[in-house]
């Protein structure tokens, strides 16, 4: 079987560990989007940047990163996210994130990204919000 187009792997050297980063099709039906694997920093930053700009160029609607499975986040990673919001933007469309309370969570917050874009807890997490109507938050 072919590898999807976001399919994007990395392997490196830290610490004298190696390390994986990776990125592939988010596995979520009703939106589009990628799940990032790995430490986001400098060396991997430009690998997430092709395929986030390869994901929102090849979709329509909302987009979704899922940092579950991101150990690391660094300012290269943030910068990464800001882009894909921009070009995200030239169309009104949405960017979410998925990013459970952890430590790469907190460097969103500490950044404002979680002012920027929703961020959720979980994919349970996000498939509720998609689900609901959208008049749902709406005061009588």
């Amino acid at each position: 079987m072919a590898a999807r187009p976001a399919e994007r792997q990395m392997a490196g050297m830290r610490g004298g560990a190696a390390d994986s980063f990776e990125v592939v099709d988010l596995p979520v039906d009703e939106v589009a989007g990628v799940a990032v694997r790995g430490e986001v920093e400098l060396a991997t930053a430009p690998v997430l940047t092709a395929a986030l700009e390869d994901g929102i160029r090849g979709t329509s609607g909302p987009f979704v990163v899922d940092l579950v499975a991101v150990d690391f986040l660094d300012s290269s990673g943030i910068h990464c996210l800001v882009r894909a919001r921009a070009l995200l933007g030239r169309d009104d469309r949405a960017l979410a994130l998925i990013c459970p309370p952890n430590n790469v969570r907190r460097v969103l917050e500490l950044a404002g990204i979680d002012e920027l874009v929703p961020v959720y807890g979980s994919r349970e997490e996000l498939a509720h919000a998609l689900t609901l109507p959208p008049d749902a938050g709406a005061s009588d």
